[in-house]
């Protein structure tokens, strides 16, 4: 029942991981491939949470908190420099 388990969420996120990477190459905007990319991050953290707790091990746990930093940081960055182009785009 384990090993059905771990084949069925394996094969879900890649297809989530194959969907995030076709929206990171052909999104149509900058908006888009953040997300995206974003999202496949998520992706891989939630592979390396499934791995730990199958294996019932923590020796990715740095890596994990290490990934949703540079998402959050990522995203921040992000909406920060959208909001300082909107703003710019008022002013003028």
């Amino acid at each position: 029942m384990k090993e059905l388990v771990l084949l069925m969420t394996a094969v879900i996120l890649s297809l989530a991981a194959v969907g995030a990477i076709i929206r990171i190459a052909i999104g149509p905007s900058l908006l888009d491939r953040v997300l995206a990319s974003d999202v496949l991050l998520a992706i891989l953290g939630a592979a390396l949470a499934i791995d730990m707790a199958m294996n019932r091990h923590l020796n990715n746990l740095v890596l994990l908190v290490a990934l949703a930093v540079i998402g959050f940081v990522g995203s921040v960055t992000f909406a920060r420099f959208v909001a300082d182009r909107r703003d710019q785009g008022n002013d003028s």
